[in-house]
């Protein structure tokens, strides 16, 4: 028997040491050995391997869009750190967030993560000092809500609001968790271009060589820190390259571990949960929150979103129109093609009811407009024929040549087209119904001058035949 019982306890020793020589390789390995009740979901795995690849390296800048409470922060803000110092006790790490409060809080729970047992069975190398000090006295390190120094070593982890001071300090790893509140702050230009400047010239210029940097937030607004950084990135090829990891709740399209339309994590949090969120949030929340569709607004527009107003649903209308504006290139998807649905109601009400637009080839949107033509059994097909001329109509006629048509030509600028119709949404006298984040952005984010936004063009075009037939700068010519 004690041959046995010894044996088994040599098994039960392989079999621990085995865990935690895994624990120390991996992230989701070292959360699941330090964090026992962890669960963990393809999700978390999927980041997980992002962020091992920060810490070997491989990936030099990391953005992360998740819903909020789907463990993002977990991983990336608690348990990275505390993993990076074990694996490397020198490692200089600089952690920031919209608030120095709650900055405070993840180095404190860091902290925790340190001093744990289960953490010095994995790195006993990696130890804090033992009491809560905010000066250095001779032969002691640091350790407070602010900052804290690993014992013998040169590492540390310094925590700070976004604006504040991190000077003097260096970074081989810099985080940057929700450096915006809320969506009030996201939408003021003002408070985002101080979080630019303060990235450009405070954050940014401490990072050390071969520095990684974790961007972690809400995608409130196009223009927001990580809508900068990705259009640099698009627009120069000296621009730092940044790897996207975007999880919308909701799968939109197909994705290597789910389907369309199938759930984040819905062990945790099923249809009905998302459901009641969703109506709870609101749309536009929603879209930032959950799905990781950034808003947009520009204070020369011709709308806003308090002009835009939302329905759940519309009446049974007098007429229905699908509107197209074609792509001008020839080519077969270098453009987009705006193809939108609206209908207008016995209260003389206009009521956007779809937005189909997108890169297609000509046969493309044009069986996509007579689908949408018979799904809502419209009036008409409008479709803007400045660039195609006939060649329009006939691409129509090609596919269905009974379809009602009406070719709609612009005799006078944009501006003016555009006016009258936002004017309307002034009124009140416009709803939008079902999921338009994307034509909302083109809206709210164009202004005169700038170049034809097609969704925009292909609204105009519908609600003008609805609502406004016969006003200046469009002639309707059959």
């Amino acid at each position: 028997m004690k041959k046995l019982a010894k044996k088994l306890s040599k098994q039960s020793q392989i079999k621990q040491e085995i865990k935690q020589e895994k624990a120390r390789r991996n992230l989701i390995n070292f959360t699941r050995y330090t964090f026992p009740d962890y669960e963990d979901n393809w999700h978390h795995r999927l980041l997980a391997k992002k962020l091992d690849k920060v810490v070997s390296g491989d990936i030099r800048r990391l953005m992360v869009f998740m819903p909020p409470r789907y463990g993002k922060t977990e991983l990336a803000s608690r348990r990275l750190p505390a993993y990076m110092l074990g694996k490397n006790p020198d490692a200089q790490i600089i952690a920031c967030s919209y608030a120095a409060t709650l900055a405070q809080d993840i180095n404190r729970d860091v902290q925790k993560v340190i001093d744990n047992d289960k953490y010095r069975e994995l790195f006993s190398n990696t130890q804090l000092y033992g009491k809560n000090i905010r000066t250095v006295a001779k032969g002691t390190y640091l350790r407070n809500s602010e900052i804290f120094e690993i014992v013998n070593h040169t590492g540390f982890y310094k925590s700070a609001g976004v604006g504040g001071g991190i000077t003097g300090k260096g970074f081989d790893l810099g985080i940057i968790d929700d450096p915006v509140k809320n969506a009030e702050e996201a939408m003021s230009p003002t408070y985002r271009q101080k979080v630019w400047d303060w990235y450009t010239t405070t954050f940014y210029t401490r990072a050390e060589d071969n520095a990684r940097i974790i961007l972690i937030m809400t995608r409130w607004h196009e223009d927001d820190l990580a809508g900068r950084l990705l259009s640099q990135d698009k627009k120069s090829k000296f621009a730092e390259k940044w790897d996207v990891l975007s999880l919308p709740v909701i799968a939109e399209k197909q994705e290597k571990y789910r389907e369309p339309g199938e759930l984040l994590w819905p062990d945790k949090y099923n249809e009905d949960d998302i459901n009641i969120t969703k109506s709870t949030l609101g749309r536009r929340k929603w879209q930032s929150l959950y799905m990781q569709k950034p808003q947009t607004r520009s204070d020369a527009a011709l709308w806003n979103y308090n002009i835009i107003k939302l329905a759940n649903d519309y009446p049974a209308l007098k007429r229905i129109i699908v509107a197209i504006d074609p792509a001008a290139s020839k080519k077969a998807t270098s453009d987009e093609t705006g193809i939108v649905v609206a209908g207008v109601g016995p209260n003389g009400y206009g009521y956007v009811l779809e937005d189909a637009s997108g890169k297609y080839s000509p046969a493309g949107w044009a069986k996509k407009a007579i689908g949408l033509y018979r799904k809502y059994e419209a009036d008409a097909i409008v479709a803007e024929t400045n660039q195609g001329g006939d060649m329009v109509e006939s691409n129509i006629r090609t596919y269905d040549r009974n379809i009602s048509y009406k070719e709609v030509k612009a005799t006078r600028g944009k501006q003016i087209r555009a006016e009258p119709i936002a004017s309307l949404y002034e009124q009140g006298k416009v709803y939008h119904v079902g999921d338009l984040v994307e034509l909302e952005n083109q809206l709210t984010s164009w202004q005169p001058g700038d170049d034809s936004p097609d969704r925009l063009d292909a609204l105009v075009w519908a609600l003008t035949d609805l609502m406004l037939k016969g006003k200046d700068g469009i002639t309707f010519l059959k």
